[in-house]
Formats: structure tokens, C-alpha cells, sequence
């Protein structure tokens, strides 16, 4: 009986244990700290409201911050060590005895401190405002994380003089940006692009001299003070006013000065917990300064700001837009070069007008510029007797179909052409990419150890279980009804977990008008274009012999989970009785050898540009997907180009999985197409992704050549015949081991281009080529490894 009775005791005290660890503070008190390694160690406001601890964001790096709990995506409104993350194991925040709270990383280096030292702070608190505040013992706040905003203001925050909202550098990202909400100088509330070249003031206007009470407002103003109150209303005492379009107490807001440098008011949806735009400043996203950086240009045709690089530029770093473009020349005068100019219609870049000529001809202008080292180009405009702005500096370039003139870019005179470049080169981008945040010490990166803990009480992994076997009953009810291939339940789970949806046959006999018009086949089926109902226009594949657990569910079961800008997207699935089909995006300017094998050929930095795409795409189906695929058929038919000539790898029937780690699987037949199939395919070795990254590389050496290699021979000798792909492999290899490598690629880079390449670039993309069609698998490279070196080409 006593036996029994003690160990009740101790399994009620191991439970109490567990509990007491996962009971949330409103508070600490000195000589206490919230740890990094326990999610639990928490600050929560009294209402719920907010939550204020560790954030964890992307590759181990981590934040004290502030977030709104009921959230779905938890948006943070304040950090404390934005631009200093912390490693995700022992790092911590300590309340030290004198006052001050401390965050440590997981070597003790201190990363920041509040300044309350040699005072009586007491304790630690989260109010319901969200404000992060140390009081004493009489409750008087002698610290207070309202005063170091960083890219959002809650209700009741002020915004002083001494005070900024600055904007992260990209989505997703907590790292500062360039684009800030601050009172000037005249004590007017501005946005402006602060960035590492220039300052420029975008909004209410652009014009620095600007009458400041023709847009409502004062500069009689020494105050210098702003506030969001809970009804929705944002007032200045320089008298800006407006007011949320959900104006009414009781719903949760914030305003935050966005990536793309648009300030926005946004208001939760407490049952659905997203967040809607209730208010925003700028309606036109391109009125925007420098969002595309130094020398690129905002594009007004499209909803999204859209950045591209003008002709004969690059971007500098294309991960990150808002460091702009390069140019693929030198720009500086010497006795050597000759320079002339490309137009580029309806385009001007605002400001740094070296000189302003009115009433003057076009040939003046352009002298003008070509007499003046310092002029990187000129805007004329045809309005009155013509107006000559000869630019010094390429900055918060702007393209719209409302502009009466054009822009003319300096460039060297064997670039120049007397056709208008109506459409800009190297692919456009969407502002502000989501990419993993890589700033502060890499030890922070680095994982230190393991701590065994309890996560969740038995009760909770109970009720998981329940929830679990609900969701995958309703999923089974749900798709059964609607598609008989669904039979069981792990069919049914799939489905309710995947992004895509089931599809009857006659809605897509429907949006086909039958399978009316075929726009590609392959080796699994034909695909037609289509208009869904919701006037999305889809491409659709059918599939033909294909059993209903085999080739089909590979495809759906793989493409389903990817989502990657260079890869083409599944939107859903048919199966119907013998019918096999597949719905994905369509993509408007069908594949790459329309466009490299025709008179309609790309231009070099458009071929980089896909190169890198391509690999891009690659190496996340190799290295970054929930499972480990490869696609077994990379050829030019099977990569397709979007309207900005991005590229999308396409056809995954061929595609099969492996279990990460392992020494990959033998296929039962051959797969692929000839000349672009790996020598291990004919040797009946183990196919692994190196069979894709000799397919990569045959098809970026075509891209160089212009031209076919992969199914061409060619005589050597009286009886020896090899491929063009081999003679050229051979040839380059051994220029390049007497080191004329220089010389040979001005010889055979496509003649198409006219000699209007790269040659950095080009010298790059031909030894990345090469390295990847080895015989010998093991001395290819990976596909991570292709897009490091093309992007790092200098």
C-alpha cells in the first residue's frame, strides 16, 4: 500500500514539474533571465495580446523580440538586437542585479543592454500596448521599449523627434533597410531612401523645396510628435491626419514602414488571424526611391513594383535587388573608347541632373553628354521646344507608358543601335525576395549541443493524436466524394495536407474547350493550354499509360510539395476512370530552345541570367526539398520561360526519389534523352543528382555555343566520329590548359550576339559547363556549388 502511495506522489510532483515549467510570466524580477533553449521561457502581456521572448528566424538565428501572440505568422513590432542575432543554444537575456537587462550569445559576448544601470529597477513587465517596460518598486517606468521603435508603432506609441521607423532590407527579413519615417529638419513627418549612396525624400513629394502646406501641413511645429490611437487615427502636430478605412475601437492595429519603403496601417482579423491593409501611404509603388537600387528601374505596367537592369547592366547582387545593377562595360572615359547610347522609351531616373537645358534639339543634348565624362546618360523630352537633362548619377529609374520622352543610356559604340529597346534585359524580379538573413558573428549559426526536455504534458500528446486522426478522416470524407482514387486514409491525408486540389475531368475538358489547343508533348503526354473558371490560364497535361498507383501518384505526390520561383507550379490534379492529368501555371514563352535555337534568340545577359536560374531551380529539387529529387531529363524543351524570361524547369514525370544519405537507386530503364544523358545511365551505375548536373551542363554549353551539341556528329579523321558536345568539351579543355582560353571564346560564343557578351561571364559559364559533363560523376560538381560560382563570377 505505501509502495503505491509513493509512486502516485512522485508521478503527481513529476507532473506538477513539467507543468510549472510551461507556466507563463507576465513579469521577472532581477536576478532572473529567459533562456533561449526553453520556448516556454516567455514574457506574455496580462490581455494575451503579446508575447516577448526568443524568435527564432531561418539557419539558427535568433532574436529578443516582441510579437503579437494571436498572430498566425506571430509579426514582431519590436527586436532588440535587430542587426545582431543570436545563436539558438545558450544564448540568453539576464536581469541583472544592477539593473540592466543583458542579451548574451552562446559565448557570453554581450549584444545588447538596456541603459538602467545604478537605478532601483525592480522588475520586468509586458503591457497590454505591447510595451516592454522595467519599473520600480512605486511602478515607475524607468525604461521602456516604446522609445526604440524599429520598423513599427503601436497604438498609443508616440513617434518623436528623436525617434525613427526604419524599414527591414527585405520580406521576411528583421535586418535594417533603407527606407525611414522621421520628422526633417522643417519638422515635417517625410519617408525617405537612406541608403549607403544617397538620401532622397520620396514622400509627401519628391522635390526638396516643396510647399509643405499645399499637402496639408506646417512646419510651425516645435513639438514634434505623432501617435496611432486605438480608434484608428493617426494625428502629427504637423498636422497629418488620417484615419484607418475599419476605423472603430477594439481591433488590433499597427503601423509599419514596410520593405518595399511604403509606410501601411495594418488591422488583425482576430478569427482568421491574418492581417489586412487598412491604410497606406503611396498608392504607386514605383513613386518609391531607390526600391531597385543604383542604376535599376521600377516598372509601373505591372500591380508589383518590378526592378529590372537597363540594357548592358547586371545585377550586382541578385539575391538582394536593392543593391541594383552593374555595368557590364567600363563607363570611364578613355582615348580608347568611343561611346554612343541606347534609347530606352517611357523611361527617366529621377534627380542628380548634372545639367538642365531647355529649349534645345536632341543632337545638342546628346553632345552634350558625349562631351562630359561625368555624364552617365541624358533624358530628352519632345514637350514644348524640348527639354535636355543630362544625368551625373543613375538613380530611382522609373519606367511608364505616361512619360513623353525617353531615356538614353551612355554606352560603348559597339552596344549602340538606332532601335528604341522598348523591353529592359536581365529578367525583372519582384521587390523585396525572401532570402535566408546572414548578418552578425557565423557562430551564431552553429549548434552547440543537445538538452533533452519535456515539450508537451501527456494530456496535450493526447489531444495531438485526437486532432490528427480527425484531420485525416475529414480528409478521406472530403476527397472521396469527389475522386475515386482517394480509398483509404493515408491518400486522404495526403491530399488535406498538400496545396493543390482535385480537379473533375469536365472542368477540364471545359477549360481546355476540349483539349482544343496543344502546346507541348513529351515523353508522359501532350499538354494543352487552358482558362480555369477562375480565368487563371493553366496548362494542362495528360498523362498516358499511367496505372493509377505508379508514374501518376509519383508526380503528384513530388510536385505537389515544390515551391520554388524557377520551378514550374502544380495547382492540382484529375483522375478520372482512365484519365491522368495535371494542371500547372502556364508559362508564357514556352521553352528555352524557341528561344536559342531560332532567329527570336536571347541575348547574352538574358542567358546568364536563365543559367543561373536553372540552377537555382536544380538545387533546390537536389539539396532543399522535402524530398530528394532528381529530375532525370534537363534539356532546353523542358525548361520554359516566363514573360520576364525567367526560367521554370518543367516535366517532372521522370522524376524519382531517394531517401536522403543514401547511395542512391538503380533504375530498372533507361530515362532521359540522348546527348543529354549522363555516361553512368549506359553503365548501369547507381543514378544519382550528378545525372542532372551533367544535363545542366550540356545545356549551358549549348547556351554559350548557340547551337546544338548534343545531337550532332561530327567527322574526325578518315573514320573516328564524335559528338559537337565532345570536340567542343575537348577543344575548350585544352585552351584552357594553355591557358588561351580568352582568345577561343571570342571565337565560338554564339556569332548571333555579335561579340555583345560578357567575357568574365562567359569564360565562367563555359568552366562550370565543363566540370559538370566530367565522365567521372564524383569530379561534378553540385548543383549548390554551380550557383555560388556562377553568381560569384568576378
Amino acid at each position: 500500500m505505501m509502495r503505491e502511495i509513493f509512486l502516485l506522489i512522485l508521478i503527481f510532483s513529476s507532473i506538477k514539474s513539467i507543468t510549472s515549467k510551461n507556466i507563463i510570466k507576465d513579469h521577472i524580477k532581477r536576478g532572473s533571465s529567459l533562456s533561449v533553449d526553453d520556448d516556454s521561457d516567455v514574457l506574455r502581456s496580462p490581455d494575451n495580446s503579446y508575447t516577448c521572448g526568443f524568435y527564432g528566424f531561418q539557419s539558427n538565428a535568433y532574436w529578443f523580440a516582441i510579437w503579437f501572440t494571436n498572430s498566425k505568422d506571430r509579426t514582431v513590432v519590436w527586436t532588440a538586437n535587430r542587426d545582431t542575432p543570436v545563436n539558438g543554444r545558450g544564448s540568453k537575456l539576464t536581469f541583472r542585479g544592477n539593473g540592466a537587462m543583458v542579451l548574451t550569445d552562446v559565448d557570453g559576448t554581450m549584444v545588447w543592454e538596456t541603459n538602467t544601470t545604478s537605478t532601483d529597477v525592480n522588475k520586468a513587465v509586458l503591457l497590454n500596448s505591447g510595451n516592454l517596460v522595467l519599473k520600480n518598486q512605486k511602478g515607475e517606468i524607468l525604461w521602456q521599449s516604446f522609445d526604440y521603435p524599429t520598423d513599427t508603432l503601436l497604438p498609443s506609441q508616440t513617434l518623436t523627434k528623436s525617434k525613427t521607423l526604419k524599414s527591414a532590407s527585405r520580406r521576411g527579413s528583421f535586418e535594417s533597410g533603407y527606407f525611414v519615417l522621421s520628422f526633417n529638419s522643417i519638422n515635417v513627418l517625410t519617408l525617405t531612401y537612406d541608403g549607403p549612396e544617397i538620401s532622397s525624400v520620396y514622400w509627401p513629394s519628391p522635390n526638396p523645396g516643396f510647399d509643405v502646406f499645399a499637402y496639408g501641413r506646417t512646419s510651425y511645429n516645435s513639438s514634434r510628435i505623432a501617435v496611432l490611437d486605438d480608434f484608428g487615427t493617426f494625428s502629427s502636430s504637423d498636422r497629418w491626419y488620417f484615419t484607418a478605412s475599419d476605423v472603430d475601437f477594439g481591433i488590433r492595429r499597427r503601423l509599419t514602414m514596410d520593405y518595399d519603403g511604403n509606410l501601411r496601417i495594418y488591422s488583425l482579423n482576430e478569427s482568421t488571424q491574418l492581417w489586412s491593409i487598412s491604410w497606406q501611404a503611396i498608392a504607386q509603388p514605383c513613386s518609391v526611391h531607390g526600391i531597385c537600387g543604383r542604376n535599376g528601374i521600377c516598372d509601373t505596367n505591372v500591380l508589383q513594383s518590378q526592378c529590372s537592369c537597363p540594357p548592358g547592366y547586371k545585377w550586382t547582387n541578385p539575391t538582394d535587388l536593392s543593391r541594383g545593377c552593374s555595368p557590364s562595360f567600363n563607363p570611364k572615359c578613355s582615348n580608347s573608347t568611343k561611346f554612343g547610347f541606347l534609347e530606352v522609351p517611357y523611361t527617366d531616373y529621377y534627380g542628380f541632373d548634372l545639367d538642365y537645358k531647355p529649349r534645345v534639339s536632341f543632337e545638342e543634348c546628346r553632345e552634350l553628354c558625349l562631351g562630359d565624362c561625368s555624364c552617365m546618360a541624358f533624358s530628352y523630352r519632345q514637350t514644348g521646344d524640348g527639354s535636355c537633362f543630362v544625368k551625373s548619377a543613375l538613380f530611382n529609374g522609373l519606367r511608364t507608358p505616361n512619360f513623353p520622352g525617353s531615356l538614353y543610356l551612355k554606352v560603348p559604340i559597339a552596344m549602340e543601335t538606332s532601335k528604341p529597346l522598348s523591353i529592359l534585359t536581365n529578367s525583372n524580379a519582384t521587390c523585396g525576395e525572401v532570402i535566408t538573413v546572414m548578418v552578425g558573428s557565423p557562430l551564431m549559426y552553429q549548434k552547440h549541443g543537445t538538452k533533452v526536455k519535456w515539450i508537451y504534458p501527456f494530456s496535450f500528446v493526447i489531444g495531438v493524436g485526437v486532432v490528427e486522426a480527425l484531420v485525416i478522416l475529414l480528409g478521406w470524407w472530403l476527397f472521396y466524394r469527389k475522386n475515386a482514387l482517394v480509398t483509404n486514409l493515408e491518400e486522404g491525408y495526403r491530399m488535406v495536407s498538400s496545396q493543390f486540389r482535385g480537379f473533375t475531368y469536365q472542368e477540364l475538358v471545359k477549360a481546355t474547350q476540349n483539349f482544343k489547343e496543344e502546346i507541348g508533348r513529351g515523353g508522359s503526354g501532350r499538354v494543352y493550354k487552358g482558362v480555369l473558371a477562375d480565368e487563371r490560364v493553366v496548362a494542362v497535361k495528360r498523362l498516358r499509360d499511367v496505372s493509377e498507383g505508379g508514374e501518376f501518384w509519383a508526380e503528384v505526390s513530388t510536385i505537389g510539395k515544390i515551391n520554388h520561383m524557377n520551378l514550374v507550379r502544380m495547382w492540382g490534379f484529375c483522375s478520372h476512370k482512365r484519365h491522368r492529368l495535371l494542371v500547372y501555371e502556364y508559362v508564357e514563352h514556352l521553352s528555352l530552345d524557341h528561344k536559342l535555337f531560332s532567329t527570336s534568340f536571347l541575348q547574352w545577359q538574358e542567358r546568364y541570367t536563365v543559367a543561373i536560374g536553372i540552377a537555382k531551380g536544380l538545387a533546390y529539387l537536389h539539396h532543399e526539398c522535402l524530398e530528394w529529387v532528381i529530375h532525370c531529363d534537363v534539356k532546353p524543351e523542358n525548361i520554359l520561360l516566363d514573360g520576364s524570361f525567367e526560367p521554370k524547369i518543367a516535366d517532372f514525370g521522370l522524376a524519382k526519389l531517394t531517401q536522403r544519405g543514401s547511395q542512391g537507386s538503380q533504375f530498372t530503364q533507361i530515362r532521359g534523352t540522348k546527348g543529354y544523358m549522363a555516361p553512368e545511365w549506359a553503365s548501369n551505375l547507381p543514378i544519382t543528382a550528378k545525372v542532372d548536373v551533367y544535363s545542366y551542363g550540356v545545356v549551358i554549353l549549348e547556351m554559350a555555343r548557340g547551337i546544338r551539341l548534343s545531337s550532332i556528329m561530327v567527322v574526325q579523321g578518315e573514320e573516328e566520329e564524335e559528338s559537337a558536345l565532345m570536340r567542343f568539351v575537348r577543344l575548350a579543355k585544352t585552351r584552357l590548359q594553355n591557358e588561351e582560353m580568352e582568345s577561343w571564346i571570342e571565337e565560338n560564343i554564339d556569332s548571333r550576339l555579335g561579340g555583345l557578351f560578357n567575357r568574365k561571364q562567359a569564360t565562367k559559364l563555359i568552366k562550370v559547363g565543363l566540370s559538370c559533363v566530367e565522365d567521372d560523376r564524383n569530379k561534378r560538381p553540385t548543383m549548390g556549388s554551380v550557383v555560388q560560382a556562377l553568381i560569384d563570377w568576378e
